[in-house]
């Protein structure tokens, strides 16, 4: 009954998306008030047919309906409750409908934006069109090679043999079902992390959409941008927070003591990230100047077409990693979806360049516009970086045959210098005016900053470190955070007496009164925190290995670590086996910690479940290596500040979201913070 409804769903959804293609299409080409409301039904029976999809299978899930045969290989019954909610975009076919849910979302509030504004949006009717393609596909490869409602002909004692791609072929339900993979129900941020990566992702397609709509139109200028802009700063703040989420999971689940590892996996959600974070910065420029206008086109096409990639990547089976937990058809179906995209979006952009390429010359490089231009050039470069390095050991074992990889050593050699300039760039160009400016300017806004960050550097030499790359990385961030807490004292001073509030009461209502200015601010902050985070705990942490038997105490950066004792336990959903360590510090016992191992279900592979003791000065991490009665061996990590990395990424995605999603205040007329200018743009 439910792979029924759940089809049937998918089958309405399908034909919907169909539907609001051609009428968004006319639409496009005549718009007027009855095109506005020809696209309301299309795109009710989209968001419908996805809500009522992902509804079916995720109560099957919470019924043990393994008639199904993603529910019976997917889910079990001694699954806890959060984690069957989770099992319904822990694999396939799940993450693909939880995609096509996402994007029905984002189709609701475009249509939404087309209906308020009246009778004259072909653009917006275009943006529906494209979207309606798109919603086609996906819908789609869930009718044919990406079906969640199989159903199950040949069940096993645990899990699906065979099934049949129709709910009306005769389905036999399994006795018990397999489980999620054990890697995906060891925390509870796998209920989180990849919706938010999933936001981001398909959030992109919005800017695509309406781009590829002013390309159809023939339309140059900024109002697609304009268009755009919230779209874009929502779905880059929830890549930012499901990339930070993903990297806390890695940390807190895997058990070999880091949070980024240069994984394919891991980069197919960086690139587009930095190719979005150029087109935010360029999209200023555009708005502002009228600058950049061919560029943005080629960012925001190659923003989505990264974010197919890295569907590709993550659920083609075509490379080794920890985040590619299947292999099927869909491979080569997104491989084909790709090409088309890239084809037929730079096949339209190059047919209409003659009409977006002109803008005006820029001034001089010294100005805000210059600034925004080398920050373009480095993440552009950062973003061929990782993806030549992600992307060149499968060309080379497609075309010679031989396997070769490109390991963390290359990434970090080309990634730490890309970083370091573009920490220099985002504290330099906030505080730079537009068009062109003196030397002297400049360097009255950029001198405490930079004594700060001085001051704060020859501290860390102080305490004894002088590693080359902690120094810089500490020296740019504290100058990047000095110059965003310069640049609001001043303008929080400037509108105090005028309110007659404190500085600290003016500075809160400076960022009400400008929301996207300052959200954009706090985000830098943010990133300066995480790049703070990473120079400490990277070059200052201490790594162990140790081999206790029961009573022996060994010393780990300055912790002096117990073992107590072994242990088994047997939870309705797994079996663990552990030690429990006291960690004590100058005599005093300061918390008792249990690294473990965990196997879940039927599953024999055991999970290495860490323990972290975590502080104010860092994380102490352990991570079981070995066992038996006579012994245990952790891996013992010490990460100083550590947290700064999870707080700043945070601080960052969240500050952006904040900026769009609060209800702003009528703007007053408040003094201008120093080096924005009257666009109030970042």
């Amino acid at each position: 009954m439910l792979a029924t409804v759940g089809f049937l769903a998918v089958l309405v959804a399908t034909g919907s998306a169909v539907w609001l293609a051609i009428r968004g299409y006319f639409a496009m080409r005549s718009p007027g008030p009855s095109a506005v409301r020809s696209l309301r039904a299309p795109v009710l029976g989209l968001v419908g047919g996805a809500l009522v999809a992902m509804g079916a299978l995720e109560v099957a899930l919470l019924v043990d309906d393994f008639s199904i045969e993603y529910i019976a290989n997917n889910s079990a019954t001694t699954t806890p409750f959060l984690f069957k909610i989770a099992s319904g975009w822990a694999a396939l076919e799940g993450s693909i409908l939880l995609w096509a849910l996402v994007l029905a979302g984002f189709v609701y509030t475009v249509y939404r934006q087309v209906a308020r504004k009246g009778d004259d949006d072909g653009l917006g009717s275009g943006a529906l069109f494209v979207l309606g393609i798109l919603a086609i596909f996906f819908f789609g490869v869930m009718l044919t090679v990406s079906n969640p409602f199989r159903v199950c002909v040949d069940p096993a004692a645990i899990g699906c043999f065979e099934s049949a791609n129709f709910p009306w072929n005769g389905a036999l339900a399994a006795a018990e079902g397999r489980g999620p993979n054990p890697l995906l129900q060891n925390h509870i941020l796998m209920a989180v992390h990849p919706p938010m990566l999933y936001l981001g992702y398909v959030g992109m397609a919005v800017p695509f959409s309406f781009a590829m709509s002013a390309l159809l139109l023939g339309m140059s200028g900024s109002t697609w941008l304009k268009r755009t802009r919230v779209w874009t700063l929502v779905a880059w703040g929830f890549l930012t927070v499901g990339i930070v989420l993903g990297g806390l999971w890695s940390y807190e689940v895997l058990g070999w003591g880091g949070y980024w590892a240069w994984d394919p996996v891991e980069n197919a959600s960086f690139i587009p990230w930095l190719t979005a974070t150029a087109f935010l910065h360029s999209s200023v420029v555009q708005e502002r100047r009228g600058m950049l206008q061919a560029w943005n086109f080629v960012l925001v096409i190659a923003t989505f077409a990264l974010t197919i990639l890295g569907t590709f990547l993550t659920r083609s089976g075509v490379i080794v990693s920890v985040h590619s937990f299947t292999q099927s058809a869909i491979g080569p179906v997104l491989l084909w979806f790709l090409m088309l995209v890239l084809v037929g979006s730079f096949g339209l952009f190059f047919a209409r360049v003659h009409i977006v390429a002109s803008s005006p010359r820029l001034d001089s490089m010294a100005s805000r516009e210059g600034v925004f231009l080398f920050n373009n050039l480095l993440l552009t470069v950062f973003a061929v970086v990782v993806t030549v390095g992600t992307l060149y050991p499968m060309f080379t074992e497609a075309f010679t045959g031989d396997q070769v990889g490109v390991g963390r050593p290359f990434f970090d050699r080309m990634a730490i210098p890309l970083s370091f300039a573009l920490l220099l760039a985002m504290g330099i160009g906030p505080i730079t005016p537009y068009r062109a400016t003196r030397g002297a300017v400049v360097w009255e806004r950029i001198r405490g900053p930079i004594q700060f960050a001085v001051a704060a550097t020859a501290v860390v030499v102080l305490f004894g470190n002088r590693n080359r790359f902690l120094l810089i990385g500490t020296l740019l961030a504290f100058f990047v955070m000095a110059a965003i807490a310069r640049n609001l004292w001043t303008a929080a001073k400037k509108a105090a007496p005028k309110w007659e509030k404190s500085v600290p009461s003016a500075a809160l209502r400076v960022m009400r009164n400008d929301t996207g200015y300052w959200g954009g601010q706090i985000s830098h902050f943010g990133v300066a925190l995480l790049a703070l985070g990473i120079a400490v705990s990277a070059n200052l942490s201490v790594e162990a290995e140790v081999t206790l038997t029961p009573g022996e105490t060994a010393s780990v950066a300055g912790y002096d670590l117990t073992y107590v004792e072994s242990f088994t336990r047997q939870e309705p959903h797994r079996f663990s086996i552990g030690a429990v360590i006291e960690i004590s510090q100058n005599g005093r016992v300061i918390s008792t910690e249990e690294p473990r191992l965990n196997r879940y279900g039927s599953s024999q592979q055991s999970i290495a479940t860490p323990a972290v003791d975590e502080s104010f000065t860092g994380d102490l991490y352990l991570s079981l290596q070995a066992i038996d009665p006579e012994r245990v061996t952790l891996g013992v990590w010490w990460f100083p500040f550590i947290w700064l990395i999870w707080v700043g990424g945070l601080l960052a995605g969240a500050a952006v979201l904040w900026s769009r999603l609060v209800r702003k205040p009528k703007p007053l007329r408040d003094p201008v913070p120093v080096g924005q200018g009257a666009s109030g743009e970042s």
